[in-house]
């Protein structure tokens, strides 16, 4: 059951829809994602505590996980507000029949394939990515894998609207061509 205000809403963008001629452009643009002004660099980063490590200025976090007897993989994107947004493991039945083991360095790459395939088909392109690096390991080929594929594994800072008395005026990241 719709309430009453969302009903009107509805029935307002219906009335306009119909309104419009099938060969004009829509005026009116309603855009539903709410990451949207992540995307533009002008939604507030959560600046944590002092103590907090690693921070917590971030949109959206890498995180690997191990289970316990670390028998599988499961590789996160979690946004600032905790929620998980994206998910890979090397559990998942359409994985886990590909591999001969679950843990080793190809299960960590072809995870990478398949978390870089999901994060671009939801629209994250760009993580803060707080793993620690070491070279000709599992990790490593993990986040090289990732970087391959298209996701950037730091994300751009917040755009700070200049004060009118600022000599240098930044280009606006929505204005840049």
């Amino acid at each position: 059951m719709l309430s009453p205000l969302r009903s009107a809403v509805r029935q307002e963008r219906c009335r306009f829809a119909s309104s419009v001629a099938k060969d004009t452009a829509a005026t009116f643009y309603y855009n539903r994602n709410p990451r949207n002004l992540e995307k533009l660099r002008i939604a507030l980063k959560p600046q944590g505590f002092h103590l907090d490590k690693p921070g917590k200025s971030y949109w959206n976090k890498l995180v690997l996980k191990y289970n316990r007897s670390a028998r599988s993989v499961t590789g996160e994107v979690v946004h600032n507000s905790g929620h998980v947004a994206v998910s890979a493991s090397t559990n998942e039945w359409a994985l886990c029949k590909q591999f001969i083991q679950t843990n080793d360095t190809s299960a960590h790459v072809n995870l990478a394939r398949v978390l870089a395939q999901r994060c671009l088909e939801t629209g994250i392109s760009e993580v803060a990515c707080f793993i620690e690096r070491k070279s000709d390991t599992k990790v490593d080929a993990f986040l090289t894998e990732m970087e391959k594929e298209g996701i950037s594994l730091s994300e751009p800072e917040q755009y700070e609207h200049p004060k009118p008395s600022d000599p240098f005026r930044p280009e606006k990241p929505w204005e840049v061509y």
